[in-house]
């Protein structure tokens, strides 16, 4: 097995006899033991077709794991055969109520090599590993695939050697394999680059890959010289190609791969500096995040700036290390054992970066009621000046030493989002968990993958269940979500359902004057209608650890030709995701609000919604306004992501749609027709919503805070 070890739903092997595929599967026995049947399909990525792959037990592994195998016999599927389409490999597990589709694993980087080819056709069908480390399989053109297995950053030149596989053209007589070279582009002109490559004998490769002759001689290495006279004025960063050029008949031709990506473990960055003509250079060999392309980069060294920096980089690698995690952890026990402060209450919300949601209502119920408690809200160190704005309002900056004081004395811990896993709770502490909506994607324990960044699916399931045996009290918006938060977080003390705090706001100030009032703060237009888009984000699109990025697919410019004389769009975009945006040309059409202070003041002044699998959609439905459904990956979201806990393509309260052409049309006729709630979005309503009037703050407060 690739990875050395056995694994769930994991791909152990595949070989290939007379143009048919034989897979080895790993299925852990607990996986299946409860459904009714269990088969395995391969599924066309945004198609409909689904072929059905017959599969039977090999063996046991182990008392936990079964060894499955799996034919799939190419020639006899011509629907595999279709130009360039990806067929996505699922197990699908059946009983009397439900399927259940997830995707198969794969760690296997060179699967390529198992290609078949169909000269008919003029393509090449093989199976491939994501990047979400998923099996597919693809019928593609005649292709050229390259990957670095390592490389060396020696400063003045980068060293690197790989192999390719040829594509099956050259399979054929009469071909000539002439030269490889490596190419390199950048990103600030087009100068290109061109590397001479060694040939390399892999007779692993012949062995291992159904002996193909050709790819006895796969193997290359090179090196890129950096020139010493570059003048660079900001930094380069260079892609790599590999180019094959043949000859047939006495015509010369080329065939470019993709960019060349890096394989194997040694994939970290690898920094030098050298000295040129014009000063010092800083290169660096690295993979991209995402694809793990190899990537050159070159820079302009400045001493001052890179120690400055690396000192930083020191400094919050240390703030965040284990040894002062312990010693805080160490004081924040030996304080919590001090007797707690009765009317001491710490709110938070979304990790302190806003005041917001639950939390905030919650706050403000009390503050109203002149209930007598000293509160205060806890600020990400980024967003002090923020609540330093807010009017009567006493905050402390997260992870301080007054936080510190503040939070291992208080008698309320009161909160929507997870607090770190380290931190313990005193034991006269009540901590009240209000959450943050109800919930459509499958949360903690009940999530078959994680695909965020800096944990796994076991792990992740362990910290969360954890950090909810912290919790005293859980706010329920109604009882589909009560059942769900008991499962999904294994939660077994008190549960509130109340209706959310959050959407009090919604009932008690859902007129012209607050309206008005909200639209002149936010600096918008009064005289035009409000479109609101609110996504949520992607747990497997991301930069970093804790930093999730989101792609807009709304096309702005067709939007703006079609409602710019009536309409506004405003964006709010996830806590996770929310970041600058590039809105040059739109500014007096798409204006991001997704900074302000509190998403439910733009429910209050929009009249249609435009959402996808964000929870915000059960928020905006108490105010029985229009709501469009922008799904354009529906199937990946649903199927590799997180999966829905009801049906939601035929429960939804609005239209699904793909494109802004379609959005675009619903809009059209929500402005000729009105907006006539649908008997799904009754339905909906009666099930979601049948808690909020306007009083949940009071039924919450009156539970935890009964003195």
């Amino acid at each position: 097995m690739s990875n050395g070890r056995i694994r769930n739903n994991t791909l152990i092997n595949i070989s290939l006899n007379d143009n048919s595929y034989d897979i080895e599967l790993s299925i852990r026995k607990s996986y299946i033991e409860d459904w009714d049947e269990y088969f395995f399909t391969l599924k066309q990525r945004d198609g409909v077709r689904e072929i059905e792959i017959s599969s039977a037990v090999k063996e046991e592994a182990s008392e936990e794991f079964l060894i499955l195998t799996l034919t799939l016999p190419v020639e006899k599927h011509l629907d595999l055969q279709m130009s360039k389409k990806i067929w996505d490999m699922y197990i699908n597990r059946r009983n009397e109520e439900d399927v259940l589709q997830t995707r198969v694993r794969s760690e296997n980087d060179y699967l390529r090599f198992y290609s078949i080819i169909l000269p008919e056709q003029g393509k090449m069908f093989y199976p491939f590993t994501t990047r979400n480390r998923r099996l597919s399989f693809y019928c593609n053109d005649y292709c050229l695939f390259a990957n670095v297995e390592e490389a060396i950053n020696k400063g003045d030149e980068i060293v690197f050697s790989g192999h390719l596989n040829y594509p099956p053209i050259f399979y054929e007589k009469g071909y000539e394999i002439k030269k490889i070279q490596m190419v390199l582009t950048n990103s600030l002109d087009d100068e290109i680059n061109v590397i001479p490559l060694e040939e390399v004998n892999r007779p692993d490769l012949y062995e291992k890959y159904s002996g193909n002759e050709l790819l006895s001689r796969a193997g290359f290495k090179g090196a890129v010289k950096i020139n010493k006279d570059t003048n660079i004025e900001r930094k380069l960063f260079y892609k790599f190609f590999l180019v094959l050029t043949y000859e047939k008949d006495g015509q010369v031709g080329n065939i470019r791969s993709n960019r060349v990506r890096w394989l194997k473990n040694n994939i970290e960055v690898q920094k030098k500096v050298i000295r040129t003509t014009n000063g010092k250079l800083k290169v660096q060999i690295k993979p991209t995040k995402k694809s793990k392309f190899l990537s050159l980069q070159i820079s302009n060294y400045k001493f001052k700036e890179e120690i400055i920096n690396e000192a930083k980089r020191k400094w919050v690698k240390f703030r965040r290390g284990k040894f002062v995690q312990k010693i805080y952890k160490s004081a924040f026990q030996l304080l919590g054992k001090l007797p707690v402060k009765k009317n001491l209450i710490i709110f938070e919300s979304f990790h302190g970066k806003q005041y917001s949601d639950s939390p905030r209502a919650i706050y403000e119920y009390i503050k109203d009621k002149n209930m007598g408690y000293d509160m205060y809200w806890s600020a990400d160190r980024r967003h002090v000046s923020y609540f330093e704005k807010l009017d009567g309002i006493k905050s402390v900056r997260r992870f301080s030493i007054k936080w510190l004081l503040i939070m291992a004395r208080a008698k309320y811990w009161v909160t929507n989002a997870r607090l770190p896993l380290w931190l313990p709770k005193p034991k006269g502490t009540i901590y009240l968990q209000t959450w943050h909506g109800t919930p459509l994607k499958r949360l903690a324990a009940d999530m078959e993958e994680v695909h965020m960044p800096g944990t796994n699916t076991d792990k992740y399931r362990a910290n969360f269940l954890f950090e909810a045996s912290k919790w005293d009290y859980l706010v329920s918006p109604n009882a589909y979500s009560t059942k769900i938060f008991k499962r999904a977080f294994g939660f077994q003390k008190t549960m509130i359902e109340s209706g959310y705090p959050r959407n009090d706001f919604l009932i008690n100030s859902n007129n012209e004057m607050a309206i008005r009032k909200v639209k002149e703060s936010c600096q918008l237009p009064s005289d035009k209608k409000i479109i609101l888009y609110a996504p949520t984000w992607r747990d497997n699109q991301f930069y970093s650890k804790g930093k999730y990025k989101f792609d807009l697919q709304l096309d702005f410019k067709l939007l703006k030709e079609e409602f710019g004389n009536d309409y506004i769009i405003v964006l709010r975009l996830h806590y996770l995701v929310a970041e600058n945006l590039d809105l040059t040309g739109y500014e007096d059409f798409v204006f991001d609000l997704s900074t302000h202070d509190d998403i439910r003041e733009l429910y209050l002044i929009s009249d249609v919604m435009i959402t996808d699998y964000s929870s915000v959609f059960f928020d905006y439905a108490n105010l029985k306004r229009p709501m469009i459904f922008f799904v354009y990956d529906i199937e990946d979201y649903r199927d590799n992501l997180r999966g829905f806990y009801f049906d939601f393509e035929a429960k939804a309260p609005g239209p699904l749609v793909k494109t802004t052409e379609e959005l675009i049309a619903e809009v059209k006729k929500i402005d000729e027709l009105g907006f006539v709630p649908s008997e799904n979005i009754e339905e909906f309503y009666n099930k979601f919503c049948y808690l909020e009037d306007g009083r949940a703050s009071e039924r919450v407060v009156k539970e935890v805070f009964k003195s």
